[in-house]
C-alpha cells in the first residue's frame, strides 16, 4: 500500500495543491509550505544552471505548471487569512516588515519593480526565446534526420545509436514545443500576482473599516505590510522559476554546467581581461571619477589576466616538450637506413605487394588519424567495417593509412589495389555545411562540393555552425566528411575486394551452420571460381550476400539444370526478393521507371551469343533514345529520398543493367521477380520506342 502511494505521490500532491484553493490552512502549516516553495524554486534554479543541455531536465514544463499551481494555491490561502483573520503567519509578516522598513511607499515600489522586472524582462524574453527555439527545432528536424541516415549508411553509427539519436531529436522538438506553451503560464502567474496584491490591499482596507480596525493610517499599515509580505513570498519563488525558465531555453550550446562554461570561456580570453583592466585604470586617472574603486578593479583584472597568460604559456610549453621528447633506442634496435635495408634482395619483394584498400593524406590531416593526439579515424573505420559486415555479409579487408608527401597538406586519396579511385580536400579547422534546397539564409564560407555525394557545400567557421543549422544547412565535421567519402568509395568497389580466399572463408563459415548444403553444392556443383563471380555480381549491384545459404542453395539448383552464370545470378536475385525489396523500397512504396513492352522486345531481339556468352548488341539510335528519355525521367527523382530504380523483366535485367550503369552509375535496375507482392509500385515514367527522327530531335534539344 505504501509503495502504491509513493508511486502516485506527484498525482496526490497536485490534488492536494488544488484543494488549497478551497480548504483553509493553519498559519503554521502555511509558513512551512511557503518555506518549501522557496526552497523548491531555489533547487530548480540550481538544476537549470548545472545541466549541460535542456533534455537533462525534460520534466521542467510539467514541473513549471505544478509549481505555479502550488504557488497560486498558497496565495489564495494567504489571501483568505489576510482578509478573514489578519494573521497569515510569521513568514508573510516578517517579509513585509523587512521590505517596508516602516515605509509602505518604499515597500510597494520595491514589490512592483520586482513584478515588472519579472513580467517585462525575464518572462517576455524567455517567451520569445522559447518561440524561436521551438520553430527552429522543428525546421531543423528533416536535416538532422538526413544526417542520422547518412551516418548510419556510412557505418559511423549502428541501428541502436541511430534510434537513440532520432528519439532525442523528437524529444527536443516536444520539449521546446512544451516550453513555448509553458512560458505563457509564467506570464500569467506574474499578471495574477499583481491582481491578488490589489485585492489584498483594497479588500483588507475595506474589511478593516467595516470591522472597526482603527484609523486609516493603522489599517493601511497593517494590511499594507501583509499585502507586501504575501506578494514577496510568492514573487521571490516566481522570479526564480522565471529565471530558471529563461536559463533552460537559452542553454543551446554547452559542454558542461553554466559555472564551468562561464569560468572556462572567460579564462580562455586573458587579453580581453587585461584590456578591461587597462581601461578601468585610465578611467581612474580622469579627474572627477571614483579613483579608488576603479583603480582597485583595474589592478585586479590586470593581475588576473597576467596570471592566466602565464598559465597558458606554461601549459603550451609542457605540451611541446612532451611532444618532442622520445626515448632513444639502443644501437641494436635502431632502424637501418633505406639503402642498407634494400641491400637484402628479399626485402625488395615487399615492394611488390598491393594493398586492397589504402588511404593517403597530407600533413595537416595527420591529427585526424593519430590516436595519440585524439584522432578518431581508425576507431570509426572499425565501426564502419562492422556495420557493413552486418548489412552486406562481407567483411571489408584492413585499410592501410599513411601520409604522403605527394599530396597537398589538406588533401587525401583513396586507392583500391594500388590505384587512386577517389580524392578529396578538407579543411581541418572548419565545418562543411551542405546546402539545403531552399536555405532560410545565406552563410559565409568557402564554396566547395561535398566529395562523397557531389552536393554543393561550403566550409564555414566553427562559430557559424549554429547559425548554419538554424538556416537549414546540414553541418558535418571534417572527419565525418573524409570517412563518409571513404565509406562510399569502399562500398562502390566492394565487389573488387572479394577474393578467392575470402570466398573460401565465407564458405567455411557457412559450413558451421549448414554442413550438408556445403558438402552437396561446393565445389561439386558450384566451383569456387563461379561462386566468387556470383557473389561479385551481387555486390556490384548493391545486393547483400549475408543470406549465403539461400544464395548457395538457389545457385546449386540453377547450375544443376545447366544455367549459365548470368541466368543463375538472376535466379539468385529472385530468391533474395525480400532482401532487395527492403534495401530499395521505403514505406511500402517503390517509385520506378518502366520500359514499354515494345522496347523490351527490341532489347531481347538485340541479345547475341558468342563464345564468351550472351551480350547486348543494341543499335546506336535505340540506345540514344533510351539514354535521352532516361535523363528526362531521372529529374523526377530529384525531390525524392529514394534511389532511382528502373523496373524491367527478368530476362533482360542483367544485360540492360550493364548498359545503363555505363551512363548512370547511381541508377539501379530491378526485375519484377525481385519485388515482393506487398510493395505498391508507382511508375514515374515510361521509356517508349521512338522513331529515329524524334530521337534526333530529343538529342539536339538536350
Amino acid at each position: 500500500m505504501l509503495k502504491r502511494i509513493l508511486n502516485n505521490s506527484i498525482a496526490l500532491f497536485v490534488v492536494v495543491v488544488v484543494m488549497f484553493l478551497f480548504v483553509p490552512l493553519n498559519p503554521a502549516i502555511l509558513d512551512i509550505l511557503l518555506v518549501v516553495n522557496i526552497g523548491l524554486s531555489v533547487m530548480i534554479l540550481m538544476i537549470t544552471m548545472n545541466i549541460s543541455e535542456a533534455l537533462d531536465f525534460s520534466i521542467f514544463p510539467s514541473l513549471l505548471l505544478i509549481t505555479t499551481l502550488f504557488r497560486l494555491g498558497m496565495n489564495v490561502s494567504s489571501t483568505r487569512m489576510i482578509l478573514t483573520t489578519g494573521n497569515p503567519g510569521v513568514v508573510i509578516q516578517n517579509f513585509g516588515q523587512l521590505v517596508t522598513g516602516g515605509n509602505l511607499v518604499v515597500g510597494f515600489v520595491i514589490f512592483f519593480i520586482i513584478v515588472l522586472v519579472q513580467l517585462i524582462v525575464i518572462t517576455k524574453g524567455a517567451e520569445r526565446v522559447s518561440e524561436v527555439a521551438a520553430r527552429f527545432t522543428l525546421d531543423a528536424m528533416p536535416g538532422k534526420q538526413m544526417a542520422i541516415d547518412a551516418d548510419l549508411s556510412s557505418g559511423l553509427i549502428d541501428e541502436q545509436q541511430a534510434r537513440m539519436r532520432r528519439e532525442k531529436i523528437q524529444k527536443e522538438a516536444d520539449f521546446y514545443g512544451a516550453m513555448d506553451g509553458a512560458t505563457k503560464i509564467v506570464k500569467g502567474d506574474s499578471t495574477m500576482s499583481i491582481i491578488i496584491t490589489v485585492i489584498n490591499l483594497v479588500g483588507g482596507i475595506a474589511i478593516g473599516f467595516v470591522n472597526g480596525g482603527g484609523d486609516i493610517g493603522q489599517i493601511m499599515s497593517t494590511y499594507g505590510i501583509l499585502t507586501i509580505g504575501d506578494g514577496l513570498v510568492s514573487q521571490i519563488p516566481s522570479l526564480m522559476i522565471s529565471t530558471a525558465t529563461g536559463m533552460i531555453v537559452t542553454r543551446s550550446v554547452s559542454d558542461g554546467s553554466l559555472n564551468m562554461d562561464v569560468m572556462g570561456q572567460f579564462k580562455a580570453q586573458p587579453r580581453a581581461i587585461m584590456t578591461t583592466g587597462v581601461i578601468l585604470v585610465i578611467l581612474a586617472l580622469i579627474p572627477g571619477t571614483p579613483t579608488v574603486p576603479l583603480f582597485i578593479g583595474g589592478a585586479a583584472l590586470l593581475g588576473g589576466g597576467f596570471v592566466l597568460i602565464r598559465q597558458m604559456e606554461a601549459q603550451r610549453q609542457a605540451e611541446a616538450e612532451a611532444a618532442v621528447q622520445a626515448p632513444e633506442l639502443p644501437p641494436e634496435l635502431a632502424v637501418p637506413s633505406e639503402n642498407d635495408y634494400y641491400k637484402d634482395i628479399n626485402n625488395v619483394y615487399s615492394l611488390l605487394s598491393v594493398e586492397p584498400v589504402e588511404m593517403e593524406f597530407g600533413y595537416s590531416l595527420i591529427p585526424l588519424v593519430d590516436e595519440s593526439h585524439g584522432g578518431k579515424l581508425i576507431s570509426r573505420i572499425v565501426i564502419f567495417r562492422r556495420q557493413y559486415a552486418q548489412d552486406m555479409g562481407f567483411v571489408i579487408p584492413s585499410i592501410r593509412l599513411h601520409d604522403s608527401s605527394a599530396l597537398g597538406t589538406n588533401q587525401y586519396a583513396i586507392r583500391i589495389k594500388g590505384e587512386v579511385v577517389a580524392q578529396g580536400e578538407i579543411l581541418v579547422d572548419y565545418y562543411l555545411a551542405l546546402e539545403p534546397p531552399s536555405p532560410l539564409g545565406e552563410i559565409d564560407g568557402i564554396e566547395t562540393i561535398e566529395p562523397a555525394y557531389g552536393i554543393p557545400s561550403r566550409w564555414i567557421l566553427p562559430e557559424n555552425k549554429e547559425l548554419a543549422e538554424i538556416y537549414g544547412y546540414n553541418v558535418i565535421d571534417p572527419l565525418s566528411v573524409m570517412l563518409t567519402h571513404l565509406a562510399e568509395t569502399v562500398k562502390k568497389h566492394a565487389y573488387e575486394l572479394l577474393t578467392r580466399s575470402e570466398t573460401i572463408r565465407l564458405v567455411e563459415n557457412l559450413k558451421q551452420t549448414s554442413p550438408e548444403l556445403v558438402e552437396e553444392a561446393i565445389p561439386g556443383i558450384i566451383p569456387y571460381a563461379k561462386l566468387e563471380k556470383l557473389l561479385r555480381n551481387l555486390l556490384q549491384e548493391g545486393v547483400p550476400i549475408k543470406d549465403l545459404s539461400t544464395i548457395v542453395e538457389t545457385a546449386a539448383d540453377a547450375m544443376a539444370l545447366g544455367r549459365d552464370l548470368d541466368m543463375t545470378t538472376e535466379q539468385v536475385r529472385g530468391a533474395l526478393a525480400r532482401t532487395i525489396t527492403r534495401r530499395f523500397c521505403e514505406d511500402g512504396q517503390l517509385r520506378v521507371i518502366t520500359l514499354d513492352a515494345e522496347v523490351e522486345k527490341k532489347i531481347i531481339s538485340s541479345l547475341t551469343r558468342n563464345e564468351q556468352g550472351v551480350y547486348l548488341a543494341m543499335g546506336p539510335e535505340m540506345m540514344q533514345s533510351i539514354i535521352t528519355q532516361m535523363a528526362e525521367h531521372l529529374k523526377k527523382f530529384g525531390d525524392l529520398a529514394q534511389t532511382p530504380v528502373i523496373l524491367v523483366s527478368q530476362v533482360i535485367r542483367g544485360y540492360f543493367s550493364k548498359m545503363i550503369t555505363q551512363f548512370y552509375p547511381n541508377v539501379y535496375v530491378l526485375s519484377f521477380n525481385e519485388i515482393t507482392n506487398s510493395v505498391q509500385i508507382q511508375a514515374l515514367g515510361n521509356i517508349v520506342a521512338e522513331s529515329p527522327a524524334l530521337t534526333q530531335r530529343r538529342a539536339v534539344g538536350t
